[in-house]
C-alpha cells in the first residue's frame, strides 16, 4: 500500500474512533443517568417503608391530614362519654329501687346496651380514618366530659332525671360532631352519627316520660 492510500484512510479511521468514542461517552452518561434514577426511586421507596413502619397503625384514606385529626379528636371525646353514660346507666341499672323497679330496671338495662353497641361503631370510624381511639380506662376517665355519680343511694326519679340530662347533652355533642364531619366531607360517620343523635333523643324522650308526676 502506498503513503498517498494511507494518507487517505486515516482520516476516516479517525472519524471512527471518534465516534465509537461519543457513543461510548453517551452510554456512560446514559447508564449513570439511569442508575440515578433508579437510585432515586428506591431512595423514595425505602423512605416510604420506613415511615409506614414508624407509622404501623396509620391507615391509608383520602381524607386530610387536618380532617383525621380534628374527626379523630372529636370522635374519641364521644366514645369516652358514651362508654362513661354506659357505666352510670348500668350503675343506676343495678341500684334501682322502688315500687317501679321492674320497669325502671328493664328500661336502664335496654339503655345500657343500646350505648355500649355505639363504642366499637365509633373506634373503628376512627381506625378508618387513619386516626388512633382511646386504649384504656384511664384515657375514658381523663377524656369524658359525663359526670360520674357515685352516690351511695339516688332516688329513682333522680336516677331517670338525671340520664335525661345526659343523654340530651350527648345528642348536642353528637351534633357538634356531625358538624365537624360534615365539613371534611367525611359523609360516612356523620350518617353513623344521625342514627345515633336518634336514637339518643330517643332514650331522652322515654326517661323525661318516666320521670313526669301526675298533673
Amino acid at each position: 500500500m502506498s503513503n498517498y492510500e494511507i494518507e487517505l484512510e486515516e482520516p476516516g479511521a479517525q472519524q471512527n474512533m471518534e465516534s465509537r468514542n461519543r457513543n461510548d461517552v453517551f452510554r456512560r452518561t446514559n447508564k449513570t443517568s439511569t442508575q440515578q434514577t433508579m437510585n432515586k426511586s428506591n431512595s423514595k421507596k425505602t423512605s416510604e417503608l420506613l415511615r409506614r413502619r414508624d407509622a404501623p397503625l396509620e391507615t391509608r384514606t383520602d381524607l386530610t391530614a387536618s380532617a383525621t385529626t380534628d374527626i379523630t379528636a372529636t370522635m374519641n371525646a364521644i366514645l369516652a362519654d358514651v362508654f362513661a353514660l354506659y357505666v352510670k346507666t348500668k350503675n343506676f341499672h343495678w341500684h334501682m329501687s322502688g315500687p317501679h323497679f321492674r320497669d325502671y330496671h328493664l328500661l336502664l338495662d335496654e339503655h345500657a346496651d343500646q350505648l355500649f353497641a355505639m363504642t366499637d361503631p365509633i373506634a373503628e370510624r376512627v381506625r378508618k380514618i387513619g386516626g388512633l381511639t382511646l386504649r384504656s380506662i384511664g384515657q375514658i376517665s381523663r377524656s369524658q366530659r359525663v359526670t360520674d355519680n357515685d352516690a351511695e343511694y339516688v332516688e329513682p326519679l333522680d336516677m331517670l332525671a338525671e340520664l335525661a340530662d345526659d343523654n340530651r347533652t350527648l345528642v348536642a355533642r353528637l351534633r357538634e360532631a356531625h358538624n365537624v364531619c360534615d365539613e371534611h366531607r367525611d359523609v360516612a360517620t356523620a350518617s353513623l352519627i344521625e342514627v345515633w343523635i336518634d336514637e339518643t333523643e330517643r332514650r331522652a324522650w322515654f326517661l323525661f316520660e318516666a320521670t313526669r308526676r301526675g298533673n
